[in-house]
């Protein structure tokens, strides 16, 4: 689990589907079981809480973001509502759950973005866009871009290139350079094979 300060008020978790695992929630179980999820989250506040040197009460709003590849991008959110009294040990968790329709992948070298866009290429694979953001590059991948595959199998294959990043899209438009736009797999495997 990696915990950022955003603001004083907001903060982000990123979780990886191992940390799930550690914390015994699986991928299904985030939409099914809330309940136990919404437990789950307690302890993982209160433990960003402790790190960051931050006294969790109110109420808190909870934005999950389920990352295909990558795991869970969790931002939470401090707000004071007027018509509660101070109570320390009061704390509301308004929880909503989004699923991301995208695949984010760091790659240390570009040799190792080539060598992915090619293979990927190799399975019917021609979009994708190539970013360049402090130090390393990014391969992001639409749902339609790889629909005709299993998931899995697209990040087992990218797993031998890439590592998994709580980059988001929005955040590499706004700050990144970008190499090369929709199809970065056709135009890989065309420049370098």
């Amino acid at each position: 689990m990696r915990v950022e300060r955003m603001t004083n008020e907001k903060f982000k978790i990123f979780l990886t589907f191992d940390d799930l695992m550690d914390r015994g929630l699986s991928r299904e179980e985030l939409w099914s079981d809330l309940p136990r999820v919404h437990r789950i989250f307690s302890d993982m506040m209160y433990d960003a809480g402790i790190e960051l040197g931050v006294e969790l009460s109110g109420v808190l709003l909870v934005q999950v973001y389920l990352l295909q590849a990558q795991g869970m991008l969790v931002v939470v959110t401090k707000t004071e509502p007027a018509d509660i009294e101070e109570d320390d040990d009061y704390i509301e968790m308004k929880v909503t759950l989004d699923e991301s329709n995208e695949m984010m992948f760091s790659f240390a070298e570009f040799e190792h973005v080539i060598r992915a866009g090619i293979q990927l290429n190799q399975l019917d694979v021609n979009g994708g866009s190539v970013y360049f953001y402090n130090e390393d590059y990014y391969m992001l991948l639409e749902d339609e871009d790889i629909a005709h595959l299993d998931q899995d199998q697209v990040i087992a294959l990218m797993s031998e290139f890439a590592s998994a990043t709580a980059a988001t899209s929005h955040r590499l438009i706004e700050y990144g350079k970008q190499i090369m736009d929709k199809d970065a797999c056709r135009t890989i495997y065309k420049y370098f094979s």
